[in-house]
């Protein structure tokens, strides 16, 4: 396959960015989006060039580093990581835009890397449990409904990747904070910091400069892991929950 990439370049968050152009020639459509960029860098560098910088780590659509616009799509044309998208998914001569997420809270490093830092302070705002001292409980000590293990589960999968606000029109993250509390709250190890734990979690949120939630629909869509729309419904629900206990103290 011969293609033509479009691809964002900036040399640092307080650098003007561009589209720069380049063609790639002898790409096999079974080569991951990634190993396509790699053979793009091999080319960049035997040509004394500047490779374009791209954040990645496990590529097995599991670490959620891999954060990519692709032709306007938070990773591209498939519901999948980029790294797991095949150029199978392109045709021969395509030209293929690739651009970093578009967030305020997501700053640009360098080329298509962003810093998404401010996910870690929303998690280290209340994702913790109390763990009491002593000897490891026995597994089986705290009987979990298969309800609240299922729904547990399923907002677990949340990889952190960002696709959610990349694909917002508002460039919200109230899936992503969503999946975290969720799936801690319904918990009973959740339990002790329920109320705090939203509050903390949407506080930090909002101090990070996420954008608000309109429900349009478009991170459901784009989460690679098939995260609910319902899952913001829920946290809602948990917000002014605590915010009404809170009330009442």
């Amino acid at each position: 396959m011969k293609l033509t990439l479009r691809v964002w370049r900036q040399r640092n968050a307080d650098a003007e960015g561009a589209l720069s152009t380049y063609e790639v020639d002898g790409i096999s459509s079974d080569m991951s989006f990634l190993e396509m960029l790699d053979t793009l860098n091999e080319e960049l560098i035997l040509n004394g060039q500047d490779p374009v910088a791209f954040d990645h780590d496990c590529r097995e659509g599991i670490c959620g580093a891999c954060s990519l616009v692709i032709n306007g799509d938070a990773h591209g044309p498939e519901r999948t990581t980029t790294c797991q998208l095949h150029m199978r998914s392109f045709k021969d001569g395509d030209t293929i835009d690739i651009e970093p997420w578009r967030a305020s809270a997501f700053p640009v490093i360098k080329d298509l890397v962003v810093d998404r830092s401010a996910f870690d302070r929303i998690i280290q705002a209340g994702g913790y449990i109390s763990v009491p001292t002593g000897a490891a409980p026995e597994a089986h000590a705290t009987p979990v409904p298969k309800p609240d293990a299922d729904f547990a589960f399923e907002h677990a999968e949340c990889i952190g990747c960002g696709a959610c606000v990349a694909a917002c029109p508002n460039g919200a993250a109230m899936l992503f904070t969503s999946a975290k509390v969720s799936h801690l709250n319904v918990l009973p190890q959740g339990a002790p910091e329920r109320e705090t734990r939203v509050l903390d979690m949407v506080a930090q949120m909002d101090e990070e400069g996420f954008g608000g939630c309109t429900l349009t629909g478009e991170c459901a869509t784009a989460c690679p892991k098939g995260i609910p729309l319902m899952s913001i419904t829920n946290m809602n629900k948990e917000w002014l929950r605590a915010t009404r206990k809170a009330g009442k103290r």
